[in-house]
């Protein structure tokens, strides 16, 4: 059974960064295209960054040159760097697999106060 373990989150200020993990168990997630998706309070759940097994990424707008997806295939693991972070950024953030078909683990929470 494939297990989900996001971490990495917390409470940055405007313009900080944040390095999410990913940690995938049960599934060599190196076969799949792998996405971070957030769900900020009152939203619906938007993807914002893919990455497919050939390594090609793919951003939403509101991320494109300041969040950074990648996987390290040896610790069956996918991260997201996230620089110049924004109050329209805090949210709970998710991987799974793109399209979403595993199910879902905790995320992990992401504020930008100041």
């Amino acid at each position: 059974q494939v297990q989900l373990v996001e971490s990495g989150g917390g409470l940055v200020q405007p313009g900080g960064s944040l390095r999410l993990s990913c940690a995938v168990s049960g599934r060599n997630s190196s076969y799949y295209a792998m996405g971070w998706s957030r769900q900020a309070p009152g939203k619906q759940r938007e993807l914002v960054a893919s990455i497919t097994s050939g390594v090609i990424t793919n951003y939403v707008d509101s991320v494109k040159g300041r969040f950074t997806i990648s996987r390290d295939s040896a610790k069956n693991t996918v991260y997201l760097q996230m620089n110049s972070l924004q109050f329209e950024d805090t949210a709970v953030y998710y991987c799974n697999r793109s399209p979403a078909i595993w199910p879902w683990g905790q995320g992990t929470q992401v504020t930008v106060s100041s």
